[in-house]
């Protein structure tokens, strides 16, 4: 299981990233295109991480919201 960030970017695509893992960014025309796209990457790059035998982080990513 892992975090993930969604925000709208400049071009009117979603964009998604998930912090554990540096990097690791997509994006989609619709949320659940970003969504897709995201959960693929994550698989590819753990993957990747496996098959060259380096650790995999763990999620340890924490929000916070602020008004500002």
């Amino acid at each position: 299981m892992r975090q993930v960030v969604i925000y709208p970017g400049e071009d009117g695509f979603w964009v998604v990233e998930c912090p554990s893992l540096p990097g690791c960014i997509s994006q989609g025309e619709t949320k659940q295109a970003a969504i897709a796209n995201i959960r693929e990457a994550i698989e590819l790059y753990i993957s990747t991480l496996e098959d060259d035998g380096l650790p995999v982080p763990e999620d340890q990513f924490e929000t916070l919201v602020m008004a500002v």
